[in-house]
């Protein structure tokens, strides 16, 4: 059966970065396409980013280009996304997507 399990993320000051690790088991990465997720306290989930199965960056919301950068290692079957610059306005929980399946969510808190 195919499991998400999400790694990292935590507590960092304003201009820190974090990644984050998104790790499938149960079924090879190569033909799907992944996707980063975040919901802030009192707001609707929103996309962040997404790759594709051809490893080409294929999305990223306005609020995050620039600082965020999505990467897959297919050959570990993890992808990641690395934050830098973060501002307290990414603070979330934040979430991987693959096809109908979700990681069980990790908090990124952005504060002095």
């Amino acid at each position: 059966q195919l499991q998400v399990v999400q790694s990292g993320g935590g507590l960092v000051q304003p201009g820190g970065s974090l990644r984050l690790s998104c790790a499938v088991s149960g079924r090879t990465l190569d033909d799907f396409a992944i996707g980063w997720f975040r919901q802030a306290p009192g707001k609707e989930r929103e996309g962040v980013s997404c790759i594709s199965s051809a490893n080409t960056p294929t999305y990223y919301a306005d609020s995050v280009k620039g600082r965020f950068t999505i990467s897959r290692d297919n050959a570990k079957n993890t992808v990641y996304l690395q934050m830098d610059s973060l501002e307290p306005e990414d603070t979330a929980v934040y979430y991987c997507n693959l096809d109908q399946f979700w990681g069980q969510g990790t908090q990124v808190t952005v504060s002095s």
